[in-house]
C-alpha cells in the first residue's frame, strides 16, 4: 500500500477551511439582515435631504453641518448607558425602544416648525440610534456559530451596504414630493423594523433562573486587559476616522478645491468606495472563519491606510477615483474581522453591552476628531497631508493588530 504524501494531509484541511461554507445562517441571524437593511435603507432616505431641510429654516452651512454633527455627538454621549441597560434589561428591549426613539424624533423632524426644533428631534434620534446599534452587535455576537462570525458580520455589513445605496436614491424621488417627507418614510421603515425583530426574533435572554450556571457578563476592565481588544479599540478609532469621518467630510471638498469638480464627482468616490467595499465583502468574512481575523485586520488597514493616504495626492480624477475603490476593498477586508474578533472576546456565553458600548464609542471618536484634524491639515498644509495623516493612523492601527494573538480558534474536529 502506497503512503500518502507527507504534507497532503495538511494540504487538505487548509483548502477545506478555504472552501466556501454552505451550510445556512440561523433564522434569527436572517431576521437581524431583514432589520439591518430596512434601517440603512431608511437611514440612506433623509441622508441626502438634511442638510438642505436644515437651510430652509434660513440657517447657513454652518448650522447645517451642526444638524448632521449633534446626531453622531448624542451617539457618543449615550454610548455608555446603552451598554448599560443591555446588561440590566436585555439586548432585544434596547434594540426595539431605540429604534422606536429614533423613529419617532425622525417623524418629529418632519414637523419641526424652526432650526432649534430640528435640531433638538435630531439630537434624540442620536441617543436611540446608539442603543439600537450596540444592541445588534450584541445579538450578532450572541446569535452567531463561533466558526461563522466573520461570515455572519460580513453578511451584516452587506445588509447595510445594500440598504445605504438604495436608500439614497430612494429618498432623492421621494423629496420630489417635499424635503420632509423622507423623514416619515424613514420613520416608517424604523417601525417595520422593530416590528420585524420584536415579532420574529425567537432569541429571548436569559431569564434570572437560566443565568446560575452562566458566565458573568463581561465588564470593560476584563476586556482592556486583553491585547485583541485593545487592537480593536485602535482599529475602530482609526476606521471612525477615515472611513466614517473624512470619507464624508473631507473627500467632497478635495474633489471641489483640487479637480473643480462638483458633488457628481464626490457622489461618484462615495459610489466606488462602496463598490470595492461589496466586492470585498462577498469573501472576507468567509476568509476571517478561516485563515483567522488578525491577518484579514493587517492586510485591511494596510490597504485602507495607503489608499486613503494616496487620495490626497492624487493629480487625476481617474486616480482619485481608484484609489478611493482601493480603500473600499481595505475596508471591506477588515470589517467583517473586526467585529468577529470582538465577538471572539466576549464569547455567547455572556453579555458584553458595556464592552461593545466603548468599542462603537471609539468609533464615534475617531468620526468627530478625523475631519476637524483633516480640516485643520488642508486649510493650513493642504490636502496632501489631510489624507496622508488619515491613511497613517490606519497603518499605526495595523501596527497595533501586529502585536497581539489571533482570537480565532480551531473547530475541533
Amino acid at each position: 500500500m502506497t503512503a500518502a504524501p507527507r504534507g497532503s494531509g495538511a494540504t487538505s484541511r487548509i483548502l477545506a477551511r478555504l472552501r466556501p461554507q454552505r451550510d445556512r445562517l440561523p433564522r434569527d441571524i436572517k431576521v437581524m439582515l431583514a432589520a439591518a437593511f430596512l434601517i440603512a435603507l431608511g437611514f440612506g432616505l433623509v441622508a441626502p435631504v438634511l442638510p438642505q431641510f436644515a437651510t430652509t429654516f434660513g440657517v447657513g452651512n454652518t448650522e447645517a453641518s451642526v444638524i448632521v454633527a449633534i446626531f453622531a455627538f448624542m451617539r457618543l454621549v449615550f454610548a455608555p448607558a446603552g451598554g448599560s441597560l443591555i446588561g440590566k434589561v436585555g439586548e432585544r428591549p434596547v434594540y426595539v425602544a431605540g429604534l422606536l426613539i429614533v423613529a419617532l424624533s425622525t417623524a418629529a423632524c418632519a414637523f419641526a416648525q424652526d432650526y432649534w426644533q430640528l435640531l433638538l428631534f435630531r439630537g434624540l434620534g442620536g441617543a436611540g440610534s446608539v442603543m439600537f446599534t450596540v444592541a445588534s452587535m450584541a445579538l450578532v455576537v450572541r446569535l452567531a456559530p463561533p466558526e461563522s462570525r466573520g461570515r455572519v458580520s460580513g453578511a451584516y455589513a452587506s445588509a447595510f451596504l445594500v440598504g445605504n445605496v438604495c436608500g439614497p436614491i430612494v429618498g432623492g424621488l421621494l423629496a420630489g414630493f417635499g424635503l420632509r417627507i423622507p423623514f416619515l418614510a424613514y420613520a416608517a421603515a424604523l417601525i417595520v423594523a422593530a416590528l420585524v425583530v420584536q415579532t420574529q426574533l425567537s432569541h429571548q435572554r436569559r431569564g434570572p433562573a437560566d443565568t446560575q450556571g452562566r458566565a458573568p457578563d463581561m465588564n470593560f476592565g476584563e476586556a482592556l486587559a486583553t491585547g485583541p481588544y485593545r487592537a480593536a479599540l485602535a482599529s475602530s478609532f482609526a476606521n471612525g476616522w477615515g472611513t466614517f469621518g473624512v470619507r464624508m467630510a473631507t473627500v467632497p471638498l478635495l474633489a471641489a478645491a483640487v479637480f473643480g469638480a462638483g458633488p457628481e464627482a464626490a457622489g461618484l468616490a462615495l459610489a466606488v468606495f462602496a463598490a470595492g467595499n461589496a466586492a470585498a465583502l462577498t469573501f472576507s468574512g468567509r476568509l476571517a472563519d478561516s485563515m483567522g481575523r488578525k491577518p484579514l485586520m493587517i492586510a485591511g488597514m494596510l490597504v485602507a491606510g495607503t489608499a486613503t493616504a494616496a487620495i490626497g495626492f492624487a493629480d487625476q480624477l481617474g486616480w482619485f477615483l481608484a484609489a478611493s475603490a482601493v480603500a473600499g476593498v481595505g475596508s471591506g477586508l477588515f470589517g467583517p474581522a473586526q467585529q468577529a474578533a470582538v465577538a471572539d472576546i466576549i464569547g455567547n456565553g455572556r453579555s458584553g453591552g458595556k464592552v461593545l458600548a466603548v468599542f462603537q464609542m471609539a468609533s464615534d471618536v475617531g468620526a468627530i476628531v478625523g475631519p476637524v484634524a483633516a480640516g485643520l491639515l488642508a486649510d493650513r498644509l493642504g490636502y496632501g497631508w489631510a489624507f496622508g495623516v488619515t491613511g497613517g493612523v490606519m497603518v499605526v492601527a495595523a501596527c497595533v493588530w501586529l502585536g497581539t494573538r489571533e482570537t480565532l480558534r480551531p473547530v475541533q474536529a
